[in-house]
């Protein structure tokens, strides 16, 4: 014991010694400190990164509400449990005008209340005189004069919108419904694993721009057509829109997971949408020939009624070849777009590229 104490005091009494230790507590005391720094710099990063988006990193985690709904609330008093319960819930979005108000009115009587939430797109500005409908205060309704289906999606329809809704009905307001079922149409498209899908088109009473759009008697879905002369044939072998992968855009409905891509594909100036539907098969969560097609059981007539651009205020004044003539501009810059973030991106992986000796036909 007396020799620990002495061979304590002279290592401390020794310059050399004292010197070291000194040394040892000096580099000790700073790893502790950079270990502690480090450890609380890296705790809030994790809080910022990987707990929480940078815009949420202020609050605690019970109190963000990531998503939102259409539901209308009461002004007072609780809400009612019934209302928002209901986990199957589709929507019925449509751009209308007031002349075509009648053929809206049977569309949307076609979609019950339980099952369909139903928003409206008003371009004409005409809002309170749907208020007769006995639907109408269950509706949804945004107006904005001379504006597009796609350019109100795109404003209204964002996905943390409708995140809640299982299917998205995005349709024009010129179909006739008498031989089409709402609810048996999303049965069929759910037993054929469709994410994105159309109704058929009479193809006696519709206009029909699309061959592959028109019904196919005696079937319940077709997902390809066949044409065998001329340019653009399509078989058995074709792989790629518009023999395969491919809807109009009258009358497309989506899948939860579709929209959610298919609503960041939309761009923000291109409001006719024009040569969106040869890509959307890019968002079918898979292989579009199987995930994308049309429905022949349910199927619906196309008026081709003129519509937006029909008229113009009080003098009556037909700009529809005008609207036709933007249509084809911004399809050609939706092309560019695409063929330029084809090029730019080095991550993304066409899933539908074909070899270089293989046709897509």
């Amino acid at each position: 014991m007396m020799k620990a104490s002495v061979d304590s005091a002279s290592v401390l009494s020794d310059p050399k010694s004292r010197s070291c230790l000194c040394s040892l507590f000096v580099v000790s005391s700073l790893i502790c400190g950079a270990y502690f720094i480090a450890s609380a710099f890296i705790d809030k990063e994790y809080r910022e990164n990987r707990c929480y988006p940078l815009e949420t990193a202020a609050l605690p985690e019970g109190i963000i509400a990531k998503t939102s709904n259409l539901e209308m609330q009461p002004l007072w008093g609780a809400t009612p449990k019934n209302k928002s319960s209901n986990s199957s819930l589709s929507l019925l979005a449509i751009a209308v005008g007031i002349n075509q108000k009648e053929v809206v009115n049977k569309i949307v009587q076609k979609f019950p209340a339980s099952d369909f939430r139903v928003m409206l797109f008003h371009y004409d500005g005409f809002v309170d005189e749907w208020k007769d409908l006995p639907w109408s205060d269950l509706a949804i309704h945004v107006s904005a004069a001379n504006q597009t289906k796609w350019w109100f999606a795109k404003r209204f329809l964002h996905p943390d919108i409708v995140a809640e809704y299982n299917y998205i009905f995005l349709w024009d307001e010129d179909l006739g419904v008498e031989n089409f079922n709402p609810k048996r149409y999303l049965s069929i498209v759910q037993d054929e694993e469709l994410e994105i899908s159309q109704p058929a088109l009479d193809p006696v009473k519709s206009a029909v721009y699309h061959s592959i759009t028109a019904r196919q008697k005696g079937s319940k879905v077709h997902r390809r057509y066949y044409k065998f002369k001329g340019s653009g044939r399509c078989d058995d072998q074709s792989s790629s829109p518009p023999c395969v992968g491919w809807v109009e855009m009258m009358a497309p409905v989506f899948s939860r997971a579709a929209w959610q891509c298919v609503w960041h594909m939309i761009q923000n100036d291109l409001i006719h949408a024009w040569g969106l539907d040869i890509q959307l098969g890019y968002c079918s969560q898979g292989d579009r020939v199987k995930k994308v097609g049309v429905v022949d059981a349910e199927y619906v007539v196309h008026m081709a009624l003129p519509t937006l651009g029909a008229e113009s205020g009080s003098q009556n004044v037909d700009n529809r070849a005008k609207v036709r003539l933007q249509s084809s501009i911004e399809m050609k810059i939706f092309k560019e777009r695409w063929a330029n973030a084809v090029t730019e991106d080095r991550c993304w992986v066409d899933p539908f590229r074909l070899p270089a000796n293989q046709s897509s036909r």
